[in-house]
């Protein structure tokens, strides 16, 4: 499958089932491990799980492979490896802890950005 696809795909997964502040970095040129990173939140660990869940699970109806996925034991952070992309489900505390966008050089979800260009 085309990264394109499997982006739309994945980022279609997380919002069917209502997945929140879903963000897609480009990571081709930071690293030769994957090509984009997706993040989004769920609000319990149930929602994380079952984000993540469907995320493989329409992966795999449209012939992908899911190489290994880690954190559903406990739901607070679910991460699947799509080996392009890799997917990161978070609840929001643990989201904002981490800080995956400024890591990776985002500046974070869209909706964090309006509300502080809102706030100047």
């Amino acid at each position: 499958m085309k990264l394109p696809q499997l982006e739309k795909l994945v980022v279609t997964a997380l919002e069917d089932i209502k997945g929140r502040d879903i963000e897609v970095i480009n990571t081709a040129k930071l690293s030769s491990l994957f090509e984009r990173i997706v993040i989004a939140c769920g609000d319990s660990n149930r929602q994380v799980k079952s984000l993540a869940r469907n995320a493989q699970d329409k992966v795999r109806e449209a012939g992908g492979t899911i190489l290994s996925t880690e954190g559903e034991e406990n739901g607070e952070w679910v991460l699947v490896d799509l080996g392009d992309i890799v997917v990161h489900v978070m609840q929001p505390a643990i989201r904002s802890y981490y800080n995956l966008e400024e890591l990776w050089g985002s500046k974070g979800p869209a909706r964090a950005r309006k509300a502080v260009s809102a706030s100047v």
